[in-house]
């Protein structure tokens, strides 16, 4: 499978707030995930750090790309079994990253017109552009916050969360690709855990996770020098099939539970383009809490 291939913006030191004002807390001159993910999905909202990042990762994992696009298409299959299996009209997307199309309110509201949507990055980056192109259905359908998941407070006490999301009411939190950016000392189990103890009854949690778990000594040797914060590629940790699994804890884990992004319902839309678990490098599972 080719993707194809993204245009290049000229580096800059600042990008632009929605009204056209510079805005200088977005630092183009070290890499950053959401970016990164952005020139792997062949987009065009990144910078030379990003792309210069990528390519190292690509080259020690050439498959990189197809685990970005298998990412993708894993949350297309939550987002619309959520909401057409289990009936859930309220999703809470954190780590959501540049917007891609088509994205969480988009795939809900297809199904479920009055699916509802709030979206959370700690990257001003992606709340200018989250604000410009993420619209619902209605003007109070979606909403954003731009906060940062090592600080759930801030997330969950936000007044546009509580103005957009009814908490008597189920809701899913939507995980994809965000918890191994959180190294040990984020203390991301207890996070997760204060997400979800906020969350009603009946709510659901879905998550993707980087594993080096299938890959080949050589491949993870070199993925995990690339981690070494002296790499300058920024925060990551991968994580063992174990350890993911306790992010549920206190979750009944739907079928069929927690397996490669590939493997999880693969045979609703979107559908995998590989069935390879090295390929995708990644873990996901969805949870009903009780």
């Amino acid at each position: 499978m080719t993707t194809p291939a993204p245009s290049t913006p000229s580096a800059q030191p600042a990008a632009a707030d929605a009204d056209g004002t510079a805005n200088l807390r977005i630092d183009t001159s070290v890499p950053h995930p959401a970016r990164r993910y952005d020139f792997l999905l062949g987009g065009k909202d990144n910078f030379a750090p990003d792309r210069e990042s990528a390519r190292q990762l690509i080259a020690a994992f050439p498959a990189v790309r197809t685990a970005a696009l298998e990412n993708r298409r894993f949350l297309g299959r939550v987002v619309e079994y959520l909401t057409a299996e289990a009936g859930v009209r309220q999703f809470l997307d954190i780590g959501t990253g540049i917007p891609t199309s088509p994205n969480v309110h988009e795939i809900a509201q297809a199904i479920a017109p009055d699916a509802r949507v709030v979206y959370v990055d700690n990257d001003p980056m992606v709340m200018v552009h989250a604000r410009a192109l993420l619209t619902g259905n209605t003007p109070d359908s979606t909403a954003y916050i731009e906060a940062d998941i090592r600080n759930p407070d801030t997330i969950l006490d936000s007044p546009e969360l509580h103005q957009t999301l009814d908490f008597t009411k189920p809701i899913a939190l939507l995980l994809i690709a965000v918890l191994h950016f959180l190294e040990d000392s984020d203390q991301p189990y207890k996070a997760v855990s204060q997400l979800l103890d906020a969350l009603p009854p009946g709510s659901y949690v879905a998550l993707s996770h980087v594993t080096f778990d299938a890959l080949p000594d050589e491949v993870r040797h070199s993925l995990t020098a690339l981690a070494d914060p002296a790499a300058g590629h920024g925060p990551f940790r991968a994580r063992t099939r174990g350890e993911v699994a306790q992010f549920f804890n206190g979750v009944d884990l739907l079928e069929p539970g927690l397996v490669s992004i590939v493997e999880w319902l693969p045979e609703r839309e979107p559908r995998p383009q590989t069935s390879c678990a090295a390929e995708a490098m990644a873990y996901g599972a969805v949870g009903r809490l009780r």
